[in-house]
């Protein structure tokens, strides 16, 4: 153990639906309104479970903190007493002995990865845009279809889908992609999908690369707030188990959630989606879905 280091505090809320399989976990916390859920977080990590009061406060989880210096633990509880808000969802604490402090999240890591390297990504990515998702779209959108686009990147599947006769509304929750785009001449605006407004109505809501950045409760989110947007939706996913975390391309780290075609399916139906189509494609990183759905 590192008597120098903090503690990572993992925080989930009860119904949390995403896995940290990626994650070194030494031990689960929970208290009494979670230990079912936590029993099983703690089962799948192959770690002791330990109970927590109700409302655990300050004085507990700082405890919890100097017992597991170096090392990181999953807490479980619907409320938390600590002189920090924290914001909805997975949240990374830690003390420092002085106070509390909120890590930077996976997707916002991924996200300044991105800010800092949109040129190397544009080298490290086929130049043709992602034709079977566009035959996927095509297949229920008539030309002259509004289409809001999620993650545009560097713009190649926008300037594609325009090519095919519909109207695209460019967007990246990276601000280096939305100068990008701009500086190569089209309108484009920085959207995050997480805690951005989508407008519309659009015809469909797009979105190549960008949902495994998410897990399942993010995912969920952004699943709702696009059949509030469109009524279809075309995207894809990393096929596999888990999550990663990953350096390659940009030596910049990245997260990235897996899919099994149950759960995906489960998690689409969940949040108001029908699966119109899934196809199952192979690239040089491994396993995508292709998923065609309609609300």
């Amino acid at each position: 153990m590192n008597l120098m280091c903090p503690a990572r505090l993992i925080v989930l809320p009860p119904g949390y639906r995403g896995r940290l399989t990626g994650e070194r976990v030494a031990r689960v916390y929970a208290s009494p309104e979670a230990e079912d859920q936590a029993g099983l977080l703690a089962g799948d990590l192959g770690v002791q479970l330990m109970a927590l009061p109700s409302g655990p406060g300050d004085e507990v989880l700082r405890d919890i903190a100097d017992q597991h210096r170096g090392e990181t633990v999953a807490v479980v509880a619907p409320t938390l007493d600590l002189p920090i808000v924290l914001p909805a969802g997975r949240v990374v604490i830690e003390h420092d002995g002085d106070g509390w402090s909120i890590l930077p999240s996976p997707n916002e890591v991924t996200l300044a990865a991105y800010e800092q390297a949109a040129e190397r990504f544009r080298d490290s990515i086929p130049r043709d845009a992602n034709g079977p998702l566009l035959d996927l779209a095509a297949d229920h959108l008539g030309p002259g279809s509004t289409v809001l686009e999620l993650g545009s990147g560097t713009g190649r599947d926008a300037l594609a889908l325009e090519e095919r006769g519909y109207r695209v509304l460019r967007t990246d929750a990276a601000w280096s992609f939305v100068e990008m785009m701009r500086a190569d001449g089209f309108e484009a605006d920085q959207l995050n999908a997480l805690v951005d407004d989508f407008g519309g109505p659009f015809d469909l809501v797009f979105a190549d690369a960008v949902f495994l950045h998410f897990d399942a409760d993010q995912l969920a989110v952004v699943l709702r707030k696009a059949r509030e947007a469109a009524p279809l939706l075309a995207f894809t996913t990393r096929e596999g188990d888990g999550d990663e975390w990953s350096n390659r391309f940009l030596d910049l780290p990245r997260h990235f959630t897996m899919w099994q075609e149950g759960p995906l399916r489960q998690l689409l139906a969940d949040t108001g989606w029908t699966v119109a189509r899934l196809e199952r494609h192979q690239s040089r990183v491994g396993g995508w879905f292709y998923v065609l759905a309609t609300a």
